[in-house]
């Protein structure tokens, strides 16, 4: 009766206290978390490329800048899920063997547009630019917007190798080659020209 009584009373107690109930909640979640993402740091599958999977170029790493900085992630999934519909519309799904390179991923579940982790080689890179300056040109009931300015713009070539560096630090395998030839690799390029070299790329490691 006694222990019935004293777990009563420290029951009582955690329910009553705001705080200490805030504090017990955060642990159990923290090491709930802890269970679940640990072990994904030590599993193959998690931490080592597919086979045939390169680190982005010097054109195609500016293009994912130029991606992610126009929101196309917003609409844009790059995660193709193990589902028999999903497989069929999009695809082989998608493995994190993919992306070991990717810093940030771009998977998410946002889908106004289609999944685009399997569209590189879909298109031709003309289908490509003219989507990106006008979908309504090629997709006459496309709600995306268009990105004129791409064509216009310059890709930032100076920046790219303290990227590359940077990326190196988190384990993408970066050569100092590939770093001192990156500026000239891409200076003149255009924006476009950079965005289409990283959609043409997306999800071709596994396809080979």
């Amino acid at each position: 009766m006694a222990n019935n009584h004293n777990s009563k009373v420290s029951h009582e107690r955690i329910e009553t206290n705001n705080g200490l109930m805030i504090v017990l909640i955060l642990v159990v979640l923290l090491f709930g978390g802890l269970v679940e993402i640990v072990p994904l740091f030590f599993q193959k599958s998690t931490t080592e490329p597919v086979k045939g999977l390169k680190p982005y170029t010097a054109l195609q790493l500016a293009g994912r800048d130029i991606y992610t900085r126009e929101g196309c992630y917003n609409c844009h999934s790059q995660m193709i899920r193990p589902f028999r519909a999903e497989t069929l519309r999009y695809g082989p799904y998608s493995v994190a063997g993919e992306f070991v390179y990717d810093h940030p991923f771009q998977w998410g579940s946002k889908r106004t547009g289609p999944d685009l982790h399997r569209v590189g080689g879909k298109y031709s890179d003309q289908w490509q630019r003219d989507h990106l300056n006008n979908p309504r040109d090629l997709v006459p009931e496309s709600n995306m917007p268009a990105y004129p300015w791409l064509l216009k713009n310059e890709v930032d070539a100076a920046s790219i190798p303290a990227h590359m560096r940077a990326l190196r630090k988190v384990g993408v395998p970066y050569t100092d080659d590939e770093i001192a030839k990156s500026t000239e690799e891409i200076k003149g390029k255009m924006e476009i020209d950079a965005v289409i070299a990283y959609l043409q790329v997306l999800g071709t490691a596994i396809k080979q």
